[in-house]
């Protein structure tokens, strides 16, 4: 391990689209999705512990989030443990992060990533991101870890990168959510990647990135250089958080920048970002159902969803292709090739009934 790598794990998330089992007060990122005993979380800040030891992970999270990170990750240092007052999307919170640490650190390598990720080679990943702050250490760039797509997927963001014998490839463009036949061109170019949301960079030339293509988040941040790391963070990080832009790094900086790289991999890598994409890596019984009980008697169903409390049992019959899924306060049964309407749903019961069940 390298004294100068550092991760930032971005937790602030609502994920709707598990809704009701991700919910305002008990998001995605916190729950034992997997039915394996640990919350996505916990995987992510395992995972990550074989790239820098525990007081060089930082967590950046809602402040309403607070106690539920500190519950399930009790080592992580309380100062590593940095609180959005408001949700401005990626660019602030990442600049706030590579500030904070680079005054720590001037020469710090942060790795960035999502904590509600779902990835099956793990020693894959670990290798990529070893060849990725290699690089950025030596070099100013920014990096991004490419996932080689499988499919011709239209809900993901695509890179293209130049073709070449290196592990790291110089990027040519970012590109938007394709409709089908371009994914399905984009697959078989073999020349794109998926944007997973996984960067590497140096504090350093982050910092640079944001002075020439986002100055007026470069300056923000700047200013609160005296107060990181001292008593005065959370004043500074409460009343000039708010006012940052709320923009994604991608358009900040990536989409603009002519350092940017990717490392295309194979690491068995899911967003867990919906439903749909939670049953295609759960384990499955003989009629396709992925149910995460043992008190529950099917009969004449198949290819569903069942995601129950722990101390309920059922008896379900005659369901093809659907969601089940009760929290205690709310009960979701819906056809899970209507799942992108989930999010909608959710809305209209908050509207409708109150921000209980948001």
């Amino acid at each position: 391990m390298s004294k100068d790598n550092y991760v930032l794990i971005m937790a602030g998330g609502v994920g709707s689209r598990f809704w009701p089992k991700s919910r305002n007060q008990f998001p995605k990122q916190f729950i034992d999705i997997l039915g394996i005993g640990k919350s996505l979380l916990q995987l992510t800040y395992e995972r990550f512990l074989k790239i820098c030891p525990n007081s060089q992970i930082y967590v950046l999270t809602n402040e309403a989030y607070s106690e539920l990170v500190t519950q399930q990750l009790p080592d992580v240092l309380k100062d590593n443990i940095l609180l959005e007052p408001s949700r401005n999307n990626t660019a602030p919170c990442i600049a706030y992060a590579a500030y904070k640490i680079g005054k720590t650190n001037p020469d710090a390598n942060i790795v960035v990533a999502p904590s509600d990720h779902l990835i099956l080679k793990e020693d894959v990943f670990l290798e990529k991101i070893k060849v990725a702050l290699g690089f950025s250490s030596e070099n100013d760039a920014l990096l991004t870890l490419g996932i080689s797509p499988t499919r011709p997927d239209t809900g993901y963001g695509y890179i293209r990168y130049q073709d070449g014998n290196e592990d790291v490839k110089k990027v040519d463009a970012f590109m938007e959510k394709p409709e089908l036949a371009k994914a399905q061109e984009y697959l078989k170019s073999g020349d794109y990647v998926w944007n997973a949301g996984i960067f590497i960079w140096s504090a350093e030339s982050l910092k640079k990135a944001f002075e020439k293509y986002s100055p007026e988040i470069a300056r923000l941040f700047e200013s609160g250089l005296s107060c990181y790391n001292t008593d005065q963070e959370t004043e500074f990080i409460n009343s000039k958080y708010p006012t940052s832009p709320n923009i994604s790094i991608d358009y900040a900086i990536l989409e603009k920048a002519d350092n940017v790289y990717t490392i295309p991999a194979d690491i068995g890598w899911s967003d867990l970002g919906t439903w749909a994409s939670l049953y295609v890596v759960g384990d499955k019984d003989e009629k396709n159902n992925m149910v995460n009980l043992d008190k529950v008697h099917l009969q004449e169903t198949a290819n569903c969803i069942i995601q129950l409390p722990k101390d309920k049992a059922a008896v379900i019959r005659g369901l093809d292709n659907y969601i089940v899924v009760d929290d205690g306060k709310v009960l979701l049964i819906y056809p899970k090739s209507e799942e992108q309407e989930i999010k909608q749903v959710a809305k209209g019961m908050v509207e409708k009934y109150g921000e209980d069940y948001a």
